[in-house]
């Protein structure tokens, strides 16, 4: 069977294909990678520039006045807990990299999402694509992003932007679709137009499940980051990569909690942030 019929050279159009793009579109790439590595340098040194015990303060004040009281205290001690460790530098790295991920991913992901809700095409050309994107192991995303920006936090910022977006995309289309009907007949009703509508109708009512997409975003950009320290990426992904590779296993105890306790601060935060403006929460 193999004989009869030839291999189809799959992976030989894809290395013609990137190399063609790198080729013909490298100084674009540079010139990316050096805007994305500027912005993620740059939060990192104005964070750093700030008190560890005032950051974790100011990171608290933002839980309380987002979330709970509880989800502040938490905030203090946990922040508080990973400068104890002494990996307050590595956590404000990955912070940094976690956060322009997840922007670069809502600039795109929510207007395509907003998109989507609206035209039947788009989204029947948006969902097969973002079935490949959710499916495709995350490995796979740092192959191209190398050859296209190098080793670094740039490959390490789009490897995560690309497998952060779908949620974003997917939940921004399903709260706009299941905004009440009769609610857009009213609204047609009275004459608005389609994107008086959209701003004031479909948005608003959809916010809670948008945040529910920013959560989901967030929490896989996070899930990237010990990925993305295999091809430089800093932070402490790229110290829980240490501990593994020379078996430290206190050390990568450490790390991975500091990890967890930013991936419920963010977390928490961003699932009290959709449901802040419809009646607050307890605290």
């Amino acid at each position: 069977m193999n004989e009869l019929i030839p291999r189809l050279p799959f992976a030989d159009w894809i290395d013609t294909g990137i190399d063609w793009l790198v080729s013909n579109f490298g100084t674009v790439f540079d010139g990316i990678s050096e805007f994305l590595k500027g912005i993620v340098d740059g939060a990192v040194d104005v964070m750093a520039l700030v008190p560890s015990i005032v950051m974790s303060v100011l990171f608290a004040l933002l839980a309380w006045f987002i979330s709970t009281r509880r989800i502040a205290i938490f905030t203090l001690v946990g922040l508080l807990f990973i400068d104890y460790l002494g990996y307050w530098y590595s956590m404000l790295q990955m912070l940094s990299l976690v956060l322009t991920s997840v922007i670069i991913s809502l600039v795109i992901g929510i207007p395509l999402g907003i998109l989507g809700s609206q035209k039947a095409t788009v989204k029947k050309v948006i969902n097969p694509v973002l079935d490949l994107m959710q499916t495709m192991p995350a490995f796979v995303y740092l192959l191209p992003a190398i050859f296209f920006f190098n080793i670094g936090v740039v490959p390490g910022v789009v490897a995560s932007v690309i497998f952060s977006m779908p949620p974003t995309i997917r939940l921004t289309m399903l709260g706009i679709e299941q905004v009440p009907k009769d609610l857009i007949e009213a609204t047609e009703a009275f004459g608005s137009t389609s994107w008086q509508r959209l701003l004031k109708v479909q948005i608003p009512l959809a916010k809670p499940t948008i945040m529910a997409g920013v959560n989901q975003s967030i929490m896989l950009s996070l899930s990237m980051v010990v990925i993305a320290s295999m091809v430089g990426a800093p932070g402490l992904g790229e110290e829980v990569y240490r501990a593994v590779t020379q078996l430290k296993t206190g050390v990568g105890f450490e790390t991975g909690l500091s990890i967890v306790i930013v991936a419920i601060i963010l977390d928490r935060i961003t699932q009290h942030a959709g449901k802040k403006k419809q009646g607050g929460v307890s605290s």
